[in-house]
């Protein structure tokens, strides 16, 4: 572990992904180190920050607690919850929004199961506004009168790669921007080899063809699409704005184990225009691992916040925070991704998140692995990685129902 001031900043085996050398380049970069040395560093600040969203059902003191418990034997300063919110206001927002971009991005290797199409390495946009915020003035004039059970809320938009989750970038506000202004902003992380499931509308349908990606999306039930051309499978070529699309109209039978049986229909489009070389079914198929999204935003809002609401009582202290939760998510994501790749044809989906999520809570208790022994990437599994491993889930099953909004019933 670090010396003196610096040695309650870490993040127990989590610290491998977000090194002592990372964190103090981007504090740096973003003029954030303290301009003299303080009992409490902005390094250690920054630790402080991730571990606020590892430990979100306590306050700050408990909070600092969990990070020097395992310090024993060294002298530790014990700040009041003052000192600690101001050193929140001191780092601000800038360094965990660059350490979040730094560790943001495409984790799986060109082997890894479940993770590509043919040539094509699967992604999609997805929105979230579910996030909820302390009701305070300054949140409510920021993002205006949506709530969720009396709360203000956010609209978080991500792009990620569904074979492992992991988070290739993100940006978040009020929700009256809209799903799709949000994910423009997004678009720029697209690549050629990229296959996105994403939003129908007619002008980010282009956008996203602009950068060379490919688009496998569901259309919405009221869509007239013109038929050009009969394909071999059934699906046809048509046009939407100027985009040309292939369009496949599906039938859905689903039989479960216990014999219980769901049917649908699905209207996909998608600019894989060749029906040889790109089959119908597959497409539908390939279409299931969408909701891998609805995975990571469950970890996100339910496995770590465990529906909590973000602490903060202000924009600047939200900003913070979300930036803070989301680089934790990679960072577990990452060490879960490693962990799967050590045992070659091992598929992520089948990591569990809650493991990774409570063996990294322990490991900050006992304060251990902090400063791995071994620098070889492949040998950073520690005690985090061999739980992964142990307790891997059976392969994933598709989803067999569509998302739903169900009212809330009010009682009698």
């Amino acid at each position: 572990m670090a010396a003196g001031p610096f040695a309650p900043g870490h993040l127990g085996e989590l610290t491998a992904v977000v090194p002592f050398e990372l964190v103090d380049t981007v504090l740096a970069e973003t003029r954030a180190v303290q301009r003299r040395l303080r009992d409490l560093p902005s390094r250690v600040g920054v630790y402080f920050l991730l571990a606020m969203c590892l430990f979100p059902e306590v306050g700050y003191r408990l909070v600092w607690d969990k990070l020097t418990v395992g310090l024993s034997g060294m002298p530790v300063v014990h700040p009041s919850a003052k000192a600690l919110r101001d050193l929140r206001r001191r780092i601000g927002s800038a360094p965990m929004r660059a350490l979040f971009e730094v560790l943001a991005g495409l984790l799986a290797r060109p082997t890894t199961p479940g993770v590509r199409f043919g040539l094509y390495r699967m992604v999609s946009f997805d929105g979230c506004s579910s996030l909820r915020v302390p009701d305070s003035e300054r949140n409510r004039a920021w993002l205006g009168r949506t709530s969720h059970h009396g709360y203000r809320t956010l609209e978080l938009m991500t792009l990620i790669e569904t074979g492992t989750r992991a988070l290739v970038g993100a940006v978040f506000g009020p929700t009256a921007e809209g799903e799709t202004s949000y994910a423009s902003r997004l678009l720029h992380l697209l690549r050629p080899d990229m296959l996105d499931k994403g939003f129908d509308s007619n002008t980010f349908l282009a956008a996203v063809t602009d950068t060379g990606a490919q688009v496998l999306g569901r259309l919405c039930s009221n869509r007239r699409t013109p038929v050009l051309t009969l394909l071999v499978d059934g699906s046809y070529l048509s046009v939407i704005g100027t985009v040309k699309v292939r369009v496949i109209d599906a039938q859905i039978a689903v039989t479960c184990v216990d014999g219980t049986s769901f049917t649908g229909s699905y209207r996909l489009v998608t600019t894989l225009t060749d029906a040889r070389r790109y089959p119908a079914t597959a497409l539908v198929g390939l279409y299931h691992q969408r909701w891998e999204h609805e995975s990571a935003y469950y970890a996100l809002r339910h496995t770590i916040m465990n529906g909590r609401n973000l602490r903060s009582g202000d924009p600047a202290g939200i900003e913070q925070e979300m930036w803070s939760l989301l680089t934790l998510y990679q960072a577990l994501r990452t060490v879960m991704v490693d962990a799967a790749e050590s045992v070659p044809g091992t598929d992520p989906d089948r990591c569990c998140f809650s493991i990774a999520l409570h063996t990294a809570r322990d490991q900050v208790l006992q304060a251990t692995g902090i400063i791995p022994a071994d620098t070889d990437r492949d040998m950073l599994l520690g005690t985090l990685g061999r739980r992964i491993l142990t307790s891997l889930l059976p392969p994933r099953r598709q989803r067999v129902s569509t998302r739903k909004v169900i009212p809330l019933q009010r009682a009698a």
